[in-house]
Order: C-alpha cells, then structure tokens, then sequence
C-alpha cells in the first residue's frame, strides 16, 4: 500500500483564497500540495474530490487538505508512480485546482486560471526533473502556461513535451478514473504501461 502523506507534508500557500467564489463555497478545505520540497516529479492531478469521510486515512483532499489523498485516485496514483520507481521521497503531489467542484463536475477554464499561479508557485520552488500531469485538465492548465492548447488528449499521454515557462518536461498520463478503460485501447497493459512511464521520465532527465 503506498505511503499517507504526513499532515506536516502539506504545502500551504496561503491561509485562505477566494479566487473561485463557487469553489470558496462548496469546499470542505483547500487540498494544498504534499511531499519533499525537492522531490525529482511534481505530479498534478485535476480537482480534489468530494471525499468519504468513512475512510481510515485515504479519505480525499477535500476532507484532509491534501493532494491524492483519496482511496481510489490518490492511492492508484502513488501506486502507479511507486511500480514506476518513484518513491515517496521522489513525488511531491499536487492539483490544477485546488478545491472541490461542486457536483464532481469539471473545473472550469477561468478556475483553472485561478489556480494556475499557485502551480507555478510550486514548481519554481521544487525544481523537479519533470511534471507529471495526470488527466485532460491537469495536461491542459500546464499546456495553458505556454499558450498551447490540447488536440487530442489521449495521443498525448506519455509523449513528453517541454513547458517553456515552467523550464521543465511534462509527461502526460492517463487520469486514474480511466485508466483500466483506456490502457487496452492504447495498447498497454498495466505492467507495459508502468514501464513505458519509467522510460518517459527517464528519457526527459536527458533533455
């Protein structure tokens, strides 16, 4: 079972923030980034859930205030990038936007804009070999930052391409929800697809 993040792991950028008048309303609390401050991989995911307040630990970030923190996409991620090579200590875990949205819905492009500062924020201060953009919308809020738009999500995954403004490589994956859906239909199974993750960041690590 892959690590919980300890709460004093829990990267706050601020105390509170009303960006998103909606967001600031239907969440719990802000799921602010986890992990070392000088992790190798910054992994973004999209929006914390809505949470399961009968979980033991995993019981999501809208609930715990942290990133990947819930029992089905926060323990598959950390999983994934544990099979991958990953370690704990290797991954500081993050989101394009940083509450709940209301209903489960998509976060929206002016939330997303919203919160995009406080990602940017993050990764200027790691530093990290790569980020790791797990989903549509965690691809495109890190594509938005060069003005690049995205055509054809699913053809991204796992092809590196360089964000300019971030000076760093972002590896697309498959959002955690889908992933058994779509793996076979793009040719992987999991243990092919695990290494075909392993060899995407090893790969950037030369650029």
């Amino acid at each position: 079972m892959p690590t919980f993040p300890d709460g004093a792991e829990r990267n706050t950028l601020t105390a509170d923030c009303r960006r998103c008048p909606e967001l600031a309303e239907s969440r719990t609390c802000i799921s602010w980034g986890n992990g070392p401050l000088d992790a190798d991989l910054v992994v973004v995911g999209e929006a914390p859930a809505e949470g399961d307040s009968e979980a033991e630990h995993w019981q999501g970030g809208n609930l715990t205030g942290m990133a990947y923190t819930s029992r089905r996409s926060g323990r598959k991620v950390r999983d994934l990038l544990a099979d991958a090579g990953f370690s704990h200590d290797d991954c500081y875990y993050t989101n394009a936007v940083k509450c709940h949205p209301p209903g489960n819905r998509d976060p929206t492009d002016a939330e997303l804009a919203n919160c995009r500062p406080y990602l940017v924020e993050e990764v200027e201060a790691i530093e990290p070999t790569a980020v790791v953009a797990t989903g549509k919308h965690a691809t495109k809020t890190v594509l938005a930052l060069d003005g690049e738009s995205l055509d054809g999500f699913l053809d991204s995954v796992l092809d590196p391409r360089r964000s300019e403004a971030l000076g760093v490589p972002v590896v697309p994956l498959l959002h955690p929800s889908y992933q058994e859906v779509w793996l076979s239909r793009l040719g992987y199974d999991r243990e092919t697809y695990v290494d075909a993750l392993t060899d995407a960041v090893a790969g950037v690590g030369d650029t």
